[in-house]
């Protein structure tokens, strides 16, 4: 293929299309979640994410697990949840099995948080949805979207 081969030209196409919709419902989440709930998408993801965990055998994620959930590498990840511990959402505790193991978890105060942000959340990425499906060229990816019905495995 070169350069200028038409099937490059039409795959650029899409994956400009799909980071731009990406990029727009990301930044009308992070509005929302901000001014209602003082959170950052980031956070959001991680508190849910950590929301889900559970006792027993694979209950607690590793950092690495968390960092690939929420997208982020790890050193950013430890950064937030340290940011999240700071406020009292977040606990951090040696796992009483292995020494070397610490574990994450969400505190009541995040998980109420959590709660509250949930709504807020998906509200505004019902509107972005919405307001995406109105451009043409993202309009497609956006029916994609919302056929998928799991989360895509890593």
């Amino acid at each position: 293929m070169t350069a200028t081969d038409p099937a490059l030209t039409a795959l650029s196409q899409g994956w400009c299309a799909l980071s731009l919709l990406h990029g727009r419902i990301e930044a009308h989440i992070e509005r929302a979640l901000q001014a209602g709930h003082d959170l950052s998408v980031r956070e959001y993801s991680l508190l849910d994410v950590l929301s889900r965990q559970h006792e027993g055998d694979g209950g607690h994620l590793q950092m690495k697990q968390v960092a690939d959930a929420v997208v982020l590498s790890q050193s950013a990840t430890t950064r937030l949840v340290t940011r999240l511990e700071d406020r009292g959402l977040l606990e951090r505790y040696l796992c009483p099995t292995d020494r070397r193991g610490i574990y994450t978890n969400v505190t009541a105060a995040g998980l109420e948080l959590l709660g509250e942000a949930r709504p807020t959340n998906d509200a505004a990425l019902r509107e972005a949805l919405d307001e995406a499906a109105r451009n043409p060229d993202l309009a497609p990816l956006v029916r994609v979207v919302e056929t998928l019905k799991t989360p895509v495995p890593a």
